[in-house]
């Protein structure tokens, strides 16, 4: 490989960068140019941590090999809690980089040769030679989160190992290949981010640019509003340490829940959960909205039963639905901006979820959801009567889940 492929290689991985690609069409788009231009690599591993609620980072894999039967990316959790991956993780060549300052390390391998890593071993039995590790380190102001680094292995399997030649080839694109991974990582940490705290529609909204203050969509959709019975007397009532784990487990129910159903929550306010289904056709964004509310009654049901073996305290949802026009977008100050909705509908089902305590009832629906409704939903609802709404003009007429319809879901 001489200087004009290796310039051509760098030249591409930053150009592929800047058009998008995903960190892994970048890793192997970029193996596979080294191969064809003679570098003798047999697997490259790329170690990225990331900013995500659960995963600490992610594993990217080439194999010149592959015949598809490996896995190329590998989600990984917290090393910084004990544990296997805690262990796995101080045993490796990244964290003796980490700790040690260096940048670079290399290790024949073979008979005669030093196994002071456990990965030699493996990579021994896989026939493999030669093998260098190397650390991208950040400076403060590039550090997203955790990802303050990028790791990568190299190795080969011919039998005369690496030339120091071949090193520094590998030593001077790794550079190249880095940048252009960071770029695709923010990005997707970005996506993650605006996904995970506004909302899945929301977030790919904010992400096309709609972030301008007052700029919001007219839409029609149904509106979720629940809630959890006994909150307030659980806060007061329980351990201090159980309530954010109290919540964590019901919020998953009930956001999960949601989303199966192809909703989107906008906001979480305590143990109020704010949510809309959007479809053109109005009767299947109220079938949504039901399925949704069954599948989070069912994994309630079970949540509380495990809940309870632990003799933790235990909670049920009310919910109200209802559908009308809202305003769809951003909403704040010029420094702080929230996406939501706002409209006289929004504040309607919040009237109508705080009745489901009075008048006993696990869901109430809107007249106008009913309304809406087809055929099928309006035949499992049953009217609970006319009831006054705080801050609206006129009554409106309620509606639940038919009794006996909702006996035959329990059981089946």
């Amino acid at each position: 490989m001489d200087g004009r492929q290796a310039s051509g290689t760098a030249r591409w991985v930053t150009e592929a960068g800047l058009t998008g690609m995903t960190e892994l069409e970048l890793l192997h788009g970029f193996c596979h140019r080294l191969v064809a231009e003679g570098l003798p690599i047999a697997r490259v591993n790329i170690v990225i941590d990331t900013l995500h609620p659960i995963h600490e980072g992610r594993v990217f894999r080439w194999r010149r090999d592959d015949q598809g039967d490996l896995d190329h990316v590998v989600e990984y959790g917290r090393t910084n809690v004990e544990g296997e991956a805690a262990a796995n993780w101080r045993r490796s060549t990244y964290y003796h980089l980490l700790m040690s300052g260096e940048d670079f390390l290399r290790r024949r391998i073979g008979p005669g040769h030093v196994e002071d890593f456990s990965v030699l071993a493996d990579l021994r039995a896989e026939g493999q030679t030669d093998y260098l590790a190397l650390i991208h380190r950040f400076e403060a102001e590039g550090i997203i989160g955790e990802m303050d680094s990028f790791y990568s292995s190299w190795t080969t399997d011919v039998d005369s190992g690496f030339t120091d030649e071949q090193i520094s080839l590998v030593r001077e694109l790794a550079s190249s290949l880095m940048l252009a991974l960071k770029c695709a990582s923010l990005a997707r940490i970005a996506k993650t981010l605006v996904e995970t705290y506004l909302g899945r529609d929301a977030g790919r909204l904010v992400l096309k640019g709609r972030i301008a203050r007052g700029v919001t969509d007219r839409i029609q959709a149904v509106l979720w509003y629940s809630d959890l019975r006994s909150f307030t007397h659980i806060t007061e009532t329980a351990d201090p340490e159980q309530i954010i784990p109290f919540l964590n487990d019901y919020s998953e129910a009930i956001i999960s829940s949601i989303c199966d159903a192809g909703g989107d929550v906008l906001k979480l306010i305590g143990d109020g959960t704010l949510a809309i289904f959007k479809e053109e056709d109005p009767s299947l964004a109220c079938r949504s909205a039901l399925r949704a509310d069954q599948l989070m009654r069912s994994r309630i049901r079970a949540l509380n039963r495990d809940r309870a073996d632990l003799n933790v305290p235990v909670a049920d949802a009310y919910l109200a639905l209802h559908i009308g026009e809202v305003f769809y977008g951003n909403i704040g100050s010029q420094d702080r901006l929230d996406f939501t909705v706002v409209g006289p509908a929004v504040n309607e089902v919040s009237r109508i979820a705080a009745l489901c305590r009075s008048v006993e009832r696990d869901l109430l629906v809107s007249s106008t959801f009913f309304a809406a409704a087809s055929t099928a939903e309006q035949d499992c609802l049953v009217s609970v009567g006319r009831y006054a709404l705080r801050g609206v003009n006129r009554p409106q007429e309620l509606f639940t889940l038919d009794p006996s319809w909702l006996a035959g879901d329990e059981s089946a």
